[in-house]
C-alpha cells in the first residue's frame, strides 16, 4: 500500500511540473505565433509594393527563408506545448489508476 501511495506522491508531483512547464511552452507558443505573423504580414505588404501579382504573394512569402524558419520554430513550440498536454493527461490518468488501486486495497479487493 505504501509503494502505492509513493507512486501517487510522484505522479502528483510530476503533475505539478508538467503544469508550470505548460505555463512557459504558453508563452513560447503565443511569442512564436506573433513573430511569425508579424513577419510574413511585413513580408507580404513588401511584395505588394514591388508590384509582385496577388496570386503568388503567399506563396513567395511562406518560402522566404526567414518566414520559413519563423514558421517552423512557432510549429516545434506548438508540438512542444502539445507533446507536454498529453504528459500531463497520461499523468491524470495514472494518478486516477493508482488512486483506484488503493480504493481497491482499502477495501480488501
Amino acid at each position: 500500500m505504501q509503494d502505492l501511495v509513493n507512486e501517487l506522491n510522484q505522479y502528483r508531483h510530476n503533475l505539478n511540473k508538467a503544469i508550470e512547464e505548460l505555463k512557459k511552452r504558453g508563452q513560447v507558443k503565443a511569442k512564436t505565433e506573433r513573430d511569425y505573423r508579424v513577419e510574413l504580414s511585413k513580408e507580404i505588404l513588401r511584395l505588394r509594393a514591388e508590384g509582385i501579382p496577388v496570386t503568388i504573394i503567399n506563396d513567395l512569402a511562406r518560402g522566404n527563408e526567414k518566414i520559413a524558419n519563423l514558421k517552423m520554430e512557432r510549429d516545434i513550440a506548438e508540438s512542444l506545448y502539445e507533446s507536454n498536454m498529453q504528459y500531463i493527461y497520461s499523468c491524470k490518468i495514472n494518478i486516477d489508476i493508482v488512486q483506484k488501486q488503493i480504493e481497491a486495497e482499502r477495501k480488501g479487493e
